[in-house]
């Protein structure tokens, strides 16, 4: 596994898209990088946006990459988690949180907030409950899936 020399903080190019991408998505990129998956690190390696993270989805994405099915050892654990952190920027949300529409899922409720809170132009997913809110007029952010993320990313 590959990534930035520990302690690096990756540069950020102002102007960049600000993208929430939710846990799968950077799971999956991370685990898996052929693909879709796979030119999506690429992009964010190459500035191409700028990821957003707060406390909660960095949490979140810690636990899943803890998962026993992904057979991570904590030293490959520590090694994805310092190939996207360092491209994240950091966005305090703060109490109580901006107001989202409501979701059939309370654990996608860190997302929305994120994106609201760090004035995100993308939240990316593969969730349904979360891409069930993309026609919302009052979001102030598009929600997509991957393969539309990265056809728009062309675009920028």
């Amino acid at each position: 596994m590959s990534g930035p020399a520990q302690g690096v903080k990756a540069h950020r190019v102002t102007g960049a898209p600000r993208v929430v991408l939710d846990t799968s998505v950077v799971a999956s990129a991370l685990i898996f990088p052929g693909g879709p998956a796979g030119r999506l690190r690429a992009a964010w390696q190459r500035h191409r946006f700028e990821p957003l993270a707060s406390t909660a989805t960095a949490a979140e994405l810690m636990r899943v990459l803890a998962y026993p099915k992904f057979k991570l050892t904590a030293e490959e654990q520590h090694e994805l988690l310092a190939d996207y952190l360092p491209y994240a920027s950091p966005v305090v949300v703060s109490e109580p949180p901006p107001a989202v529409p409501a979701c059939r899922d309370p654990h996608d409720l860190p997302f929305l907030h994120l994106a609201a809170a760090g004035r995100a132009r993308w939240l990316v997913t593969g969730d349904a409950d979360l891409l069930a809110l993309a026609t919302q007029p009052r979001l102030k952010f598009r929600i997509v899936r991957l393969a539309e993320f990265l056809a728009g990313l062309e675009d920028v």
